[in-house]
């Protein structure tokens, strides 16, 4: 990846709606050039998707938690499997530290998240967890 393939993520990630035309003006190369640089990026999988990021305004009524997970660590492919068949889990990472896993949730209610951590806390291989609920977002750097 070059200065270029830089430039060109950089603008992106400030405005995935931008033309190729646009693209090119702003960096002042050949069009063309835009178009070869990002069907390279998206083919060697830099480039993974276009997306629509929504503000919290969207959906104001959603509640996102963040759930800290110990696990038995032979259980961690099939707890992978059922947390991805939970709707309300959006992301799941694996740590280094204290806890195996962190998962971020997020639920229209108290009473559903309330259901989603019980779901969660009774499958086998979950030795604890920990839930923190989100109140509100200070900064926001993710694309």
């Amino acid at each position: 990846m070059d200065d270029l393939d830089r430039n060109i993520i950089a603008l992106l990630r400030a405005d995935a709606r931008l033309s190729l035309a646009m693209l090119a003006r702003r960096l002042k190369v050949a069009r063309s050039t835009i178009q070869a640089r990002l069907e390279r990026l998206e083919d060697n999988g830099t480039i993974a998707g276009y997306t629509l990021k929504l503000g919290e305004g969207a959906d104001p009524n959603r509640l996102r938690a963040t759930v800290l997970l110990t696990i038995e660590p032979r259980t961690q492919a099939a707890l992978l499997t059922r947390l991805k068949s939970i709707s309300e889990v959006e992301r799941v990472f694996t740590t280094s530290g204290r806890v195996d896993l962190l998962l971020q949730i997020a639920c229209p209610n108290t009473q559903v998240l309330d259901q989603v951590l019980d779901q969660i806390g009774a499958m086998t291989g979950v030795h604890s967890s920990e839930s923190l609920i989100h109140l509100s977002t200070k900064i926001d750097r993710a694309f």
